[in-house]
């Protein structure tokens, strides 16, 4: 990645002036922070979106991918055309601006309008099927032998406050979902995006290491929970080993049989807790290069967010889930920085309207599921990000 790392400690540039400055240039922008990470990483694009058929992780440019929930959907890669490190409100890596115009107009008036804050969706449909009616209709199927699990969705509109501060609900975020990928990504293509996600989908980095795990099962996170001695339903560990043996069977496709598998065990996910299993695959002990690019083709969308098996699952949904759910449950992240990729279930977020954000939750299916329960795992969903909205 040539970027020249110099930074003008003389001005202080913050993450706000940056974003102002992306959005009157109409370029695109993605800020992010690693699980339990302590710095945040700001990466601009102002040449454009690439819309692509397939993302590629091996010898690519360092950008930021984003896929939409539809496998057959076009993929967007942004370039990394700048990119600065933050922790807290100090830069403390990125190019030096101190020579060019880039953020010069911040401080300036745009002929009396109003600021853009972000891009803002158009998309505002709603929903056209009782979430309830749905998880029982599911229920069926899998009686019937149709599916062995449905991942069915819903989301629920909530009117921004007036004060309301993208990145300040960003931060707020950060600060909810500690072991999560915290992601807010806005574009002319996309509108805005701000999420949390607690599922890694695929990763490699300059050790060759392939990773990705099997997330599932969900309940409310109890005070002074002891992770060791949390119990798990029937229902919540069968929903995760289906995951699992997914990802098995992806590896059994291309002939990988020599991976690491540790779990399943209880995770912490804002005020959730979930069941997770991590898998690991020396690339070179393998032979296998192309891997990460393989498996994100082969795992996405997984049994955690569509159903079981794939194609009638995903099918299923198209149909009966009454709304389209563009990025939600797609996946998102940061490609080669540093040797690093990074690519994660776009989960626990929500979209951006004009003084409305969308919120998005979804309750895997299975037979032993009870209609009125799944929509209280959704309702747990929601109320977490509502929190980010309101506090």
């Amino acid at each position: 990645m040539s970027i020249d790392v110099r930074v003008n400690r003389e001005k202080k540039i913050q993450v706000d002036d940056l974003l102002e400055r992306t959005l009157d240039l109409g370029g695109s922008f993605a800020l992010w922070r690693h699980p339990s990470a302590k710095e945040k990483i700001l990466m601009i694009c102002n040449s454009g979106a690439v819309f692509q058929e397939e993302t590629v992780l091996e010898n690519s440019k360092s950008g930021f991918a984003l896929s939409p929930f539809d496998p057959s959907g076009k993929k967007i890669f942004f370039n990394a055309d700048l990119v600065f490190t933050f922790k807290g409100d100090e830069m403390i890596n990125g190019p030096d601006l101190s020579n060019t115009k880039y953020i010069s107009s911040t401080a300036e008036k745009t002929n009396g309008k109003e600021k853009l804050k972000y891009y803002q969706s158009k998309n505002n449909f709603t929903p056209t099927r009782d979430f309830k009616d749905l998880v029982n209709v599911c229920i069926d199927k899998i009686n019937e032998g149709s599916f062995e699990k449905i991942v069915t969705s819903r989301f629920q509109d909530v009117d921004l406050p007036e004060n309301f501060d993208l990145l300040k609900a960003f931060d707020r975020m950060c600060n909810q979902h500690p072991d999560a990928f915290v992601s807010l990504v806005s574009s002319p293509e996309t509108g805005t995006w701000l999420g949390a996600s607690p599922e890694l989908l695929v990763s490699t980095d300059a050790q060759d290491k392939f990773r990705t795990i099997a997330l599932a099962g969900t309940q409310r996170l109890q005070p002074s929970t002891n992770l060791k001695s949390v119990a798990w339903t029937q229902k919540e560990i069968e929903e995760q080993a289906l995951v699992s043996r997914y990802i098995i069977n992806c590896f059994k496709k291309i002939r990988v049989r020599e991976y690491t598998e540790q779990g399943p065990r209880t995770i912490v996910a804002g005020s959730l807790l979930h069941l997770r299993t991590d898998y690991e695959v020396d690339m070179k002990e393998v032979n296998f290069p192309q891997l990460g690019s393989v498996m994100l083709k082969l795992l996405h969308p997984t049994s955690a967010v569509c159903g079981m098996p794939l194609e009638p699952s995903l099918h299923f949904l198209k149909k009966s889930e009454g709304y389209n759910r563009e990025f939600y449950s797609g996946y998102l992240g940061p490609i080669n920085f540093e040797g690093e990729s990074k690519i994660f279930v776009n989960l626990r977020c929500m979209q951006l309207f004009d003084g409305k954000a969308r919120i998005y939750a979804g309750a895997g299916v299975t037979a032993d599921s009870v209609a009125e329960k799944e929509n209280e795992e959704a309702e747990l969903k929601i109320n977490t990000l509502t929190k980010i909205i309101f506090s």
